[in-house]
């Protein structure tokens, strides 16, 4: 399990798409054919709320034997490999700076029909077409950080039944288009 990193929330900043884009072409690279896309996701995928320097992608891939036959590939870039930790059906993996002490990138990789890359997916573009659900996620994680500074974990969890929430309004949104 990584260890909890502390909570770092900044404005939304326009150069994160570009940084995601570069991260998801090298991931594409490493992953080779099993990638079906990269998928920005996550705060730094949303303007106008505060997010975690640190992006969220999604790679979904035709095949998880096929992206694990590609674990060295991913891992010569500098990702640490975590496995499912946690999700059946995922595979997470971080990127640290050189110094090992800030955090750049967590990459959750999912089968294309995953139905948890769908949820990831809707979350981000409910939050995207609702700028007023995307004010309120920005006030629930201003609370949180003010109330788990040093602790990504805590964190997390503290956010994790507004989102839950929310995924679920998205999901019915996005059925309904």
């Amino acid at each position: 399990m990584p260890p909890p990193i502390r909570v770092e929330l900044v404005p939304h900043d326009p150069r994160w798409a570009q940084a995601a884009r570069e991260r998801a072409s090298a991931l594409a690279a490493a992953i080779g054919p099993a990638l079906a896309a990269v998928h920005h996701i996550g705060s730094t995928a949303i303007a106008g709320i505060h997010a975690k320097p640190v992006l969220d992608l999604m790679p979904v891939v035709r095949d998880l034997a096929a992206l694990d036959a590609r674990r060295g590939e991913v891992e010569a870039l500098g990702y640490r490999w975590w496995g499912e930790y946690g999700l059946p059906g995922r595979r997470y993996c971080t990127l640290s700076d050189a110094a090992g002490e800030r955090r750049l990138v967590h990459a959750h990789c999912y089968e294309a029909e995953s139905a948890q890359a769908g949820r990831h997916l809707a979350f981000r573009d409910y939050l995207r077409a609702h700028a007023r659900v995307a004010a309120e996620y920005d006030a629930v994680k201003l609370r949180c950080r003010a109330r788990h500074p040093e602790d990504s974990h805590a964190y997390s969890d503290c956010k994790h039944a507004w989102i839950q929430r929310a995924q679920a309004r998205a999901l019915r949104w996005r059925a309904g288009e």
